[in-house]
């Protein structure tokens, strides 16, 4: 029993030595790596559209609020369960490989572990437990495009206080301060 007990240690050793070789830290990446990373996350976001929960004439402030209170009692309602599991594991049979003289070798065969899966089954209904605290407030949620290019370069810098109504030509520009302003289309 110790032999196979060593053997297994021995190979979840290997393992990791050759993972921990392969991963490395973002912090130890160069300066120059982390802006662009920095900066791809910047373009992707500001191409992004705007999801969030929206009543015309509401604060910003209010929504936010609003927000934060139905995601706080979603959360006490429907808590967070995380979940592990793991997937079976694969036998990989053995190969044969045989050479144009007919001398044949075996690999033996050997087992591959299943991974670790981490989910939380309860996601989708606090979710959908905060959709409904926003709509007993009189919120519904939207997707709001992002602005081309063009419209954006165009309209003055300046961040949505007061959600206004929302039409098919509205588009949302975000600020890099985090904000963002609403706009119709001309």
């Amino acid at each position: 029993m110790t032999d196979g007990l060593a053997r297994v240690k021995s190979i979840v050793i290997a393992a990791r030595e050759a993972h921990d070789v392969a991963m490395k830290p973002i912090s130890l990446r160069p300066a120059r790596t982390r802006f662009a990373l920095a900066l791809f996350g910047l373009g992707v976001a500001a191409c992004a559209p705007l999801n969030t929960y929206y009543k015309p004439g509401a604060n910003v402030a209010q929504v936010n609020r609003a927000t934060t209170a139905c995601e706080v009692q979603a959360l006490r309602d429907v808590p967070v369960s995380t979940q592990v599991r793991r997937t079976p594991p694969r036998y990989i049979p053995p190969r044969r490989s045989c050479d144009s003289n007919n001398n044949c070798t075996t690999t033996g065969g050997f087992y591959v572990p299943g991974e670790l899966i981490t989910f939380d089954p309860n996601t989708e209904l606090r979710k959908r437990v905060e959709t409904q605290c926003m709509a007993d407030r009189g919120y519904a949620p939207v997707s709001i495009p992002a602005c081309p290019g063009s419209v954006a370069r165009a309209a003055p810098v300046q961040a949505t206080t007061t959600l206004p109504a929302l039409n098919p030509k509205s588009c949302v520009i975000r600020n890099s301060d985090g904000s963002f302003q609403i706009v119709t289309r001309g």
